[in-house]
Parts: C-alpha cells; sequence; structure tokens
C-alpha cells in the first residue's frame, strides 16, 4: 500500500512547521492530497506571479450578498479549480451551505476520491463573505 501511496507525494506542511527534530515537517500521502485542496482554495488567482492562473479566486466573492446566485458561483468555482489543478482526484460533490449562527460565514463542503486509493474524503473549508 505505501509504495502505491508514493504516487500521491511528499511535500512540506502547509503552513511550514517543523517538526520535534527541528526539521521541516512533511505531508505524506493522502494528507499532502487534503493540504493541496486547502492551497487551492485559499489562493487567488494572480496571487502566484509564475502561475497567474492557479488558484480558486474566492477572495473575489468576499463583498458578495449571502444568496443563491454567490452559493451556485462558490459551487462552480470551486468544483473547476479542483478538477482544473489537482489531478490525483475524482470531485465526487461540492456543497455550500450557509452557517445558520453566522449569516456571513459558508461553509464549503467537498467530497472527493483519491484516484490513485479510491479511499473517499470529506474536506470542510469555511468562507467568510461580507
Amino acid at each position: 500500500m505505501e509504495t502505491d501511496s508514493n504516487f500521491l507525494g511528499v511535500g512540506w506542511t502547509s503552513p511550514v512547521q517543523l517538526d520535534e527534530n527541528g526539521q521541516i515537517k512533511m505531508a505524506r500521502y493522502e494528507d499532502a492530497v487534503r493540504q493541496s485542496i486547502w492551497t487551492i482554495l485559499s489562493t487567488s488567482k494572480g496571487e502566484r506571479v509564475m502561475r497567474p492562473n492557479f488558484g480558486c479566486g474566492l477572495q473575489d466573492l468576499v463583498f458578495s450578498s449571502n444568496s443563491a446566485s454567490t452559493i451556485g458561483r462558490i459551487t462552480s468555482d470551486v468544483r473547476n479549480s479542483l478538477i482544473e489543478w489537482e489531478p490525483r482526484i475524482d470531485v465526487l460533490d461540492v456543497q455550500v451551505m450557509s452557517d445558520r449562527e453566522e449569516p456571513n460565514l459558508m461553509l464549503v463542503q467537498i467530497n472527493y476520491q483519491v484516484r490513485m486509493t479510491n479511499n473517499r474524503f470529506n474536506l470542510v473549508y469555511p468562507f467568510y463573505i461580507e
């Protein structure tokens, strides 16, 4: 199993941290995939100079209203950016829900399957609007 997981990669954790030995902590395999998804969602298009199209562009919607139109746009942007930038997964479902207690909080729930292992995961990304 571990040799199959090597395809998923190993890289620095995000945010960068040190382990107990003072070395840079590494994210491995499916955790590296999860952190990659988080990075894609947290990056604005144009933020990376050498890859201006990288990211999701959710920050462009910070001042949007809590409406069905905004929810549809978030759903579409998240799905499309993950399909484009994370080839190790199949996006099974993206749902965006308003938090009942915090009307400015949108919870982006992503269900995905890692292609190499067929393991399914769920990630909830909090996104605040004004």
